[in-house]
């Protein structure tokens, strides 16, 4: 079976099962960031449903940890925590918190303000140099200061094994970064701070594939991978629509129209 000229990966129906898992979480606690959790959901099927890496052993970090919801499905399906569990994320008395928290197996990083998470990765790559430390933050965390400081020592410390996957959808909780905070030539950028850079189709799992390896290869510079992605992606109506952000409990219109397009 073909798509758009290209085979269908074999990662498209896992990314469709845990699409509707997320959205069935987030719509149950009556609150969570779908508009994200959506855009970043390709990124992390392809880290944790290839061998590219082994997370037993190398690291991943979810800087963004309001998109906590993903990983958790995906620590479901990989039979990390019990999926039984996955209905009570966001409630109280759950150790699925609507962010990222250590407590839960397969958890590194317990998350706090935006912009923290490549902080704790650049920590951990220089730590255990013998292993990959993966981190995931987004376009929109660029506006903090601490990620420019962590690029900066990351560098510095020739950190060939951290890998930062940005999540570059365009979009954040007031708008489009273009008018919030432009990053302009933000590849240009890491590649002053000396880090090797690829740009991507977020949502290619092929393209994906292929930038890990890329990046896992490297050995003195640590490695950006700028993954374009769309916000919502997969539900048409709140794709690129910063509203979906992040979402309360949809109306039975709303809910069955997103049900319908999942489930295609």
């Amino acid at each position: 079976m073909k798509l758009w000229g290209q085979p269908v990966h074999p990662l498209t129906s896992i990314a469709r099962e845990l699409r509707l898992t997320v959205f069935e979480m987030i719509n149950s606690a009556k609150s969570g960031h779908l508009g994200g959790s959506f855009s970043v959901l390709d990124i992390m099927t392809v880290l944790y449903f290839t061998n590219i890496f082994n997370f037993d052993r190398d690291h991943f970090i979810l800087s963004p940890g309001h998109l906590s919801a993903t990983l958790y499905a995906i620590l479901g399906k990989i039979g990390k925590i019990p999926e039984s569990s996955l209905p009570t994320f966001s409630q109280i008395d759950s150790i699925l918190e609507s962010h990222t928290n250590s407590q839960v197996p397969g958890v590194e990083f317990s998350s706090g303000a935006l912009g923290q998470g490549l902080s704790f990765a650049s920590g951990l790559a220089l730590g255990d140099k013998g292993h990959h430390t993966i981190c995931l933050t987004t376009d929109g965390e660029h506006d903090e200061g601490q990620i420019w400081e962590a690029i900066m020592f990351a560098n510095k410390y020739h950190l060939g094994n951290l890998i930062n996957i940005i999540d570059c959808n365009h979009m954040q909780i007031g708008g489009s970064t273009d008018e919030i905070m432009p990053l302009d030539e933000l590849a240009a950028k890491y590649i002053r701070f000396g880090w090797t850079v690829q740009t991507i189709d977020g949502h290619n799992f092929y393209q994906l594939e292929k930038a890990l390896k890329t990046a896992k290869n490297s050995t003195i510079y640590p490695a950006c991978i700028i993954a374009k992605t769309t916000m919502g992606k997969g539900i048409s109506f709140m794709e690129n629509d910063y509203h979906y952000h992040d979402v309360k409990k949809l109306s039975p219109e709303i809910y069955q129209k997103a049900i319908s397009e999942l489930s295609k």
